[in-house]
C-alpha cells in the first residue's frame, strides 16, 4: 500500500512518478529506517507518516522550482533535497548541513540510488562561498524567515528565489525581512494526507519585478 499511497499522493501534487523514481523514494525510506537504528536522523518512524511528512511534503514545492541549480539549506537527512533530486534528474542539487552524520547518510543514499545530480556540503550557510550561486535556495527547517534570508541570501543568483517551507502562515516573520529583499508570495501548500497547515514563503530581491 505504501507504494500506491506515494504514487497517488505525488499525482495529486502534479508529479507522475516513474516506476524507478517511486522505487528510489521507497528505498530512501528503507535506508532511513536502517540508519535510524544506529543514529537518530528523524523522529518520524511510521511508514505512512514518513511518506506524508518526508516525501510528499518535500515534493509539494516541486512546481516552484526554477532554473538548473538548487540548494537545500539545513537539509538534515536530505529533505526536501533528496526527493526533489530523484524527480528532477536534469537539475543539480547541493544539500548543505552543519551536521556531518546526516551528510554521511545522504552520501550513502546518493551512491546507493545512483544520483549523480546530488552533492553535499558540510558547512553553515553563512560560511558557504560556492563558485556558482543558485537559482533556488530552499529550506525546510531553518528557523525564522528573516534569519534564513540573512544566512542564505548571498547564495541566490539575481532573478532567483529563496523558498522557506513553513507550517502556519508566518505573518509576523514577514514583517522583518532584511533590507534588499521583499516578499514575492506566500503559497498555501496542500500535502496529501497531511492534516496540518503548510505554507511556502517565496522571497526575491527588492528591485526585481514579480
Amino acid at each position: 500500500m505504501a507504494d500506491a499511497t506515494l504514487v497517488a499522493g505525488a499525482a495529486q501534487l502534479g508529479i507522475e512518478l516513474e516506476e524507478r523514481q517511486a522505487a528510489q523514494l521507497v528505498r530512501l525510506l528503507d535506508e532511513l529506517d536502517d540508519w535510524n537504528q544506529r543514529m537518530n536522523l528523524t523522529a518520524i518512524r511510521e511508514r505512512g507518516a514518513q511518506i506524508t511528512k518526508h516525501l510528499l511534503d518535500s515534493l509539494s514545492v516541486q512546481r516552484f522550482l526554477q532554473g538548473e541549480r538548487v540548494l537545500d539549506v539545513g537539509t538534515g537527512p536530505g529533505f526536501p533535497g533528496l526527493p526533489l533530486a530523484i524527480v528532477n534528474p536534469t537539475r543539480q542539487f547541493t544539500l548543505l548541513d552543519s551536521t556531518a552524520k546526516k551528510l554521511k547518510f545522504i552520501d550513502h543514499v546518493v551512491g546507493l540510488l545512483e544520483l549523480p545530480n546530488v552533492q553535499t556540503v558540510h558547512t553553515r550557510a553563512e560560511n558557504f562561498r560556492p563558485a556558482q550561486r543558485f537559482d533556488i535556495v530552499v529550506s525546510r527547517a531553518v528557523g525564522p524567515v528573516e534569519q534564513f534570508v540573512k544566512w542564505a541570501g548571498h547564495l541566490c543568483v539575481g532573478g532567483g528565489r529563496l523558498l522557506a517551507m513553513k507550517g502556519r502562515h508566518p505573518a509576523a516573520e514577514l514583517e522583518k525581512l532584511p533590507s534588499g529583499w521583499k516578499l514575492a508570495a506566500v503559497h498555501r501548500l496542500n500535502v496529501p494526507a497531511l492534516d496540518e497547515e503548510r505554507h511556502l514563503v517565496e522571497i526575491c530581491r527588492s528591485h526585481e519585478r514579480l
